[in-house]
């Protein structure tokens, strides 16, 4: 123990342990700490959305193994090769893994979250099975198909019980988890409004691939899925933070009942 810090007697009332407990604090130099300082603060309502949902670096991730598959089917399917069908599906199908893989590996070598790209991987690799399977380049496609459309279906099941989903999600990211916005008819509306117009995007995404995929257009198939994803999502998400501000600016935060 320095000089200097010798412990004192302790008063009448002061106990042992806090004589103790006191003489920690001296010895380790311990400050007390303002809440409010080591509070951080949170990130708008829009990064925190795009953050989730992997933001316009995750939608592009995602899109360049389709984008590869696309393009490597195109070019194998050419009669100049001279390749059979198979193996020129396999080509592609190689191409879109090898991609994906390498999309997940970059991402660890610069110790980035890898959530979104192995996410990305795991459905590559269900639908390059499926396609390897069949033997056609449309089912490639079908996971990605059935998942938007699944998706779709949830929403509005959320909206029929008045439980929206996109509410939720709001509360996790943007509301320190708190779900009061269940009491606040203006906010509970807006929600409700929003994971339906959610559900009608991802029934249009849904939509048109499955229409491809029952008339076999394998090669409009990748085309549809990458070009309708990126102007929808964008689409989306501006209205999602346009809606939500423009109740939560004009009002005090909503208090549980």
């Amino acid at each position: 123990m320095r000089p200097g810090n010798e412990p004192r007697h302790a008063g009448p009332h002061e106990g042992v342990p806090d004589r103790v407990a006191e003489e920690v604090v001296e010895e380790l130099s311990l400050q007390p700490v303002d809440a409010d300082e080591d509070e951080e603060e949170l990130p708008t309502i829009s990064e925190q959305i795009a953050d989730q949902l992997g933001g316009m670096r995750g939608l592009i991730e995602s899109s360049v193994p389709v984008l590869a598959f696309v393009l490597l089917n195109f070019i194998v399917g050419l009669d100049a090769l001279g390749l059979r069908e198979r193996t020129g599906l396999y080509i592609a199908i190689a191409g879109a893994v090898g991609t994906a893989v390498l999309i997940a590996i970059y991402r660890l070598a610069r110790n980035e979250p890898v959530r979104h790209a192995v996410n990305g991987v795991i459905g590559i690799a269900l639908g390059a099975y499926l396609a390897a399977r069949s033997g056609h380049a449309k089912d490639f496609y079908l996971p990605g198909i059935l998942l938007t459309l699944g998706q779709a279906a949830l929403l509005l099941l959320s909206t029929a019980f008045r439980k929206p989903i996109i509410g939720y999600v709001w509360a996790v990211m943007a509301n320190k988890g708190k779900h009061d916005w269940l009491h606040n008819h203006r906010l509970l509306s807006t929600f409700q409004w929003l994971t339906v117009a959610w559900a009608a995007s991802l029934i249009v995404r849904g939509g048109v691939q499955a229409m491809l995929y029952w008339l076999d257009r394998a090669d409009l198939l990748g085309v549809a899925r990458i070009f309708l994803s990126w102007p929808i999502y964008a689409g989306m998400l501006a209205l999602t933070v346009w809606a939500v501000r423009r109740v939560t600016h004009h009002e005090p935060s909503p208090k549980a009942v």
